[in-house]
């Protein structure tokens, strides 16, 4: 049997369980726990079932997770389907008339035809600050570039007129490229200038006007699905106006944390995770989500008349039956709408390169966005409940459905999952990423969803943060209280894992992320290695190895200028022997000097990128000081 004591999205047990091993996964958070669950515990209980939705195909055989597949897809579609019915008015199609034909002859061929909206581009205004211009909304638009794509070139043209400005869309290369690229922004961060006044706006007025509530947005332009692509067209008061219609019913009020190392919202005055999103964003999310518990039922009924049994056993409890069916639909369902939620945020942007959204986690953060892309979450293109239905039941198509395998929430210096298994895993990297803060952002939507589904991984308002093994200096007060804070939990961790584990099989660690080193005040180097390995050998593990494998894409956004590793460096690791003998410094300098070169020849031969290779050679050091 397998135990990954750090699981988080799954990777390890998944192929665990596809080497045929009896899979275990564990994680403190509950959003890492219900996507393991997903991924390896849910398809095996429902395996080779045929679907059960009115309009399965009676006559196929079904294999593996073949059947559950469709029966998201259907369930899925009807959600979508019903969703259009309730909400569908506060997504109107864009009609193409003769008069924006008549600036723009590009739009000739869809005169007189309504197109269906991809997205709706929008800026953050604030007020102004000039005197003259007080009562107008300037936008905060880091670029005017909608497509830079060779020959099919868009951009946002501000007009002033008035006493105010509107905003029209031109095609062709601009006259002023810099000019267009660089929208009203005047450097980084939240330095732009008065669209009207052409004077900058210092920082300090933004955030002023935005904690003080009167940040508001502005419709820039319309993307719309051509015959051939993107067609870009101007604001029309029918698509303003029907984005000022949405009216939430409910919206997260969970605070995010004061972190602007993760989290740049609060400074601006988007204090909760609600606030990241739209009036009309939250429309569509509440709809969705009070849609998941609806289909759950009707799949229940389904399940029953086609011949499921009625039983009291729900998916929480060990169910196969009808009910347990049908939550294991509702699970998939519910994800389906997180995924709308990482493109059907505010935070979501435009990339003009690609004409494609850039997603709120395009990296391990949520930062701040000035000019935002609102997707149309009912039409059939990316961002759309419609889209993530299919790629969650294509991802289901291919999920194992042989074995056991088995995801539990739990801290894992407490566990006793992993007695006597076979233990590999990939443990938090020191103070890289605030998961638990993080996953916040999904949690608000996926409780409300399944909360019954799930009751005890949604007990909790929010993710739990306290055992959190993260060097997070704004929640222990200080970096040299965090660093004890992970250096004592992952002593404790490792500990529990060497007294534990299968004394027959090494236990293997991952570490792909590589710490800049800063100088204490005397002259030492503190790294998030050096804090990991020491913690390793506190628990009585020695390292025995090194395993170069080439695991991390170059194109990953935390990869690019960033202190990702290349590769990923598994740590071999066997309990240390109680009488291990010790040795003077010039023995231990001396066997480096005797081991190091083959061990870095063999590290080189692995294909370790060159820029990884002196953050590799650590593991044979360890080796030869922890032995």
């Amino acid at each position: 049997a397998f135990h990954d004591p750090f699981a988080g999205g799954g990777s390890l047990p998944l192929e665990a369980q596809r080497l045929g091993l009896e899979a275990h996964a564990s994680d403190l958070n509950p959003v890492a726990v219900l996507i393991c669950k997903a991924m390896i515990e849910i398809p095996p209980k429902f395996a080779n079932r045929p679907p059960v939705n009115p309009e399965r195909d009676l006559h196929r055989r079904w294999k593996g997770a073949e059947g559950l597949a469709d029966d998201v897809r259907w369930y899925g579609k009807w959600m979508r389907d019903e969703a259009e019915k309730r909400i569908g008015h506060l997504y109107p199609k864009v009609e193409v008339t003769a008069a924006m034909a008549a600036e723009r002859p590009d739009l000739k061929p869809y005169v007189g035809r309504r197109l269906t909206v991809i997205a709706w581009l929008w800026a953050r205004t604030v007020k102004s600050p000039n005197p003259a211009f007080r009562d107008v909304d300037v936008p905060l638009a880091s670029t005017f570039m909608l497509s830079n794509r060779p020959g099919k070139e868009a951009w946002v043209e501000p007009v002033i007129e008035n006493g105010g400005y509107r905003f029209t869309v031109k095609v062709g290369k601009p006259k002023d490229p810099e000019a267009a690229k660089a929208g009203t922004k005047l450097g980084r961060g939240a330095n732009f200038r008065c669209v009207m006044s052409g004077g900058p706006i210092e920082p300090s007025y933004i955030y002023a006007e935005a904690n003080a509530g009167r940040m508001g947005a502005r419709l820039m332009a319309i993307v719309a699905e051509g015959e051939r692509g993107r067609v870009y067209l101007a604001p029309t008061p029918e698509h303003e106006a029907a984005a000022d219609k949405a009216e939430p019913e409910w919206k997260p009020d969970l605070a995010m944390p004061e972190n602007p190392r993760w989290f740049s919202p609060p400074l601006y005055g988007l204090t909760t995770f609600g606030d990241l999103f739209t009036p009309r964003q939250l429309v569509a999310l509440n709809t969705f989500s009070d849609l998941v518990l609806e289909a759950r039922e009707k799949a229940k009924a389904d399940a029953i008349a086609a011949g499921l049994p009625d039983d009291a056993h729900p998916l929480h409890a060990g169910g196969t039956a009808a009910q347990a069916y049908a939550d294991a639909v509702a699970v998939y369902l519910g994800f389906s709408v997180s995924k709308v939620t990482n493109i059907g945020s505010s935070i979501a942007s435009w990339m003009s390169d690609r004409g494609a959204f850039r997603e709120t986690f395009a990296r391990q953060a949520i930062p701040m966005v000035w000019d935002f892309a609102e997707a149309n979450s009912l039409a059939d293109a990316g961002g759309s409940i419609g889209a993530a239905i299919d790629k969650g039941a294509m991802a289901i198509e291919t999920l194992p459905t042989t074995g056991s395998a088995f995801a539990l929430q739990g801290d894992a210096s407490t566990l006793t999952v992993a007695d006597d298994k076979v233990v590999s895993t990939d443990p938090p990297y020191y103070d890289n990423i605030g998961y638990a803060d993080l996953s916040d952002y999904f949690y608000v939507w996926l409780r409300r969803s399944l909360r019954d589904v799930f009751s005890d991984l949604f007990s909790t308002l929010a993710v739990p943060k306290a055992e959190e093994l993260v060097a997070s200096p704004y929640r222990h007060g200080s970096k040299g209280a965090a660093e004890q804070f992970f250096l004592k939990g992952m002593t404790s961790a490792m500990q529990r894992l060497s007294e534990r584990v299968h004394p027959a099989f090494p236990t293997t660690i991952y570490y792909a992320f590589k710490q800049s080193e800063t100088s204490d005040t005397d002259g030492t180097a503190s790294t998030g290695w050096e804090t990991f390995l020491e913690a390793t050998l506190r628990a009585g593990f020695g390292l025995s190895g090194t395993w170069p494998m080439r695991t991390e894409g170059s194109g990953r956004i935390l990869a690019t200028g960033s202190n990702a590793l290349a590769s990923s460096i598994v740590l071999v690791c066997r309990p240390r022997p109680a009488d291990a003998r010790q040795v003077t410094r010039r023995e231990l300098l001396n066997t480096l000097k005797s081991e190091l070169p083959p061990a870095l020849y063999h590290l080189q031969r692995g294909n370790v990128a060159p820029v990884d290779l002196a953050q590799a050679a650590i593991g044979p050091g360890m080796a030869v000081f922890t032995r």
